[in-house]
């Protein structure tokens, strides 16, 4: 068994989909950390059967939205002397502005300079999202 310690002060993304938590960790760009990281994939799960967990020894800013789009099923445990002191739960986002892109070359989006990519939700369940521009569909697995 794989031993990781706890962190003093930090940041813990836990219940992440397994074989998400690499998507996770490359999306907040923690390979080029210069603080204490941990990815552990595949951990066993009660819950999910395997799960990624991220434990990162600082704080960094983090877009909800963006992770909650990656796997809306994490948890993000901010720890402060080895104690968790903050849960946050994420779920999907009700709206998306310019992190996905329409892909339809009729859209608007696609013919004007400077015009923001915004997609909302539209099935919570599938996690279908719509263009606002050309109700395009997009699953936010996709992303």
């Amino acid at each position: 068994m794989v031993t990781v310690n706890a962190i003093k002060k930090g940041i813990v993304i836990d219940h992440i989909k397994a074989g998400y938590g690499i998507k996770i960790f490359k999306y907040l760009g923690l390979e080029n950390a210069d603080f204490t990281v941990a990815l552990i994939m595949n951990a066993p799960s009660n819950k999910l059967g395997k799960k990624d967990i991220i434990k990162i020894e600082n704080a960094i800013d983090m877009d909800y939205i963006v992770l909650g789009l990656i796997d809306p099923n994490l948890t993000i445990n901010i720890i402060e002397e080895e104690v968790i002191k903050e849960k946050i739960k994420l779920k999907l986002p009700e709206r998306v502005e310019d992190i996905i892109k329409c892909k339809n070359p009729r859209c608007v989006t696609s013919i004007e300079r400077d015009i923001i990519h915004v997609f909302y939700l539209v099935d919570e369940y599938s996690g279908e999202y719509k263009c606002q521009f050309c109700d395009e569909i997009y699953f936010h697995s996709e992303v």
